[in-house]
């Protein structure tokens, strides 16, 4: 907390800034949208202290399909080009989500479920899991859905071989 600033003032300050990081995130998605021809709506919300924009489609087109790419690797690629714009208008370093018709939503499910099963799986044989590599993002979420269950995890190797490993209590 700076000095003569409440936790409130510092909260609301905070939010102001994930919306604005939203908003220029959200002009240059629809930028972008424009430039590929695609049909999506943006949608921005502030969910554990980071912005988090989506982009959405009504159809059942599946265009957004190729924003999304193979396993989320267009998807990474886009969310680091839209956190360099944020950081380009700001200045200041973005931790901003980007989804792309629901692929980090329903990942996020299957991860949780994942690390919910390695828990289990510690708590059967009392031996360390070692799970496969893993993005940053679905590390997290493993690491979370970890925690919750009780348990400590820790990630280990290099980059892009980088894996959660679930440890016995």
């Amino acid at each position: 907390m700076t000095e003569g600033t409440t936790p409130a003032a510092e909260a609301g300050d905070t939010l102001t800034r994930l919306e604005q990081e939203g908003e220029i995130a959200a002009d240059y998605l629809e930028g972008l949208l424009d430039i590929a021809d695609l049909d999506g709506d943006i949608d921005m919300d502030v969910e554990a202290d980071r912005a988090a924009v989506s982009i959405i489609s009504d159809s059942t087109s599946r265009d957004l399909q190729k924003l999304v790419g193979r396993d989320g690797e267009v998807l990474e690629a886009l969310q680091e080009l839209t956190r360099l714009a944020v950081h380009r208008e700001t200045g200041d370093r973005s931790r901003l989500m980007l989804d792309i018709a629901g692929f980090r939503a329903r990942k996020r499910e299957e991860l949780t479920e994942l690390g919910a099963k390695a828990v289990e799986e510690v708590k059967e044989t009392g031996e360390p899991v070692k799970l496969k590599p893993m993005t940053p993002f679905e590390r997290k979420v493993v690491h979370d859905a970890v925690a919750a269950a009780g348990l400590r995890s820790e990630s280990e190797g290099e980059e892009p071989n980088r894996r959660v490993v679930v440890l016995p209590a």
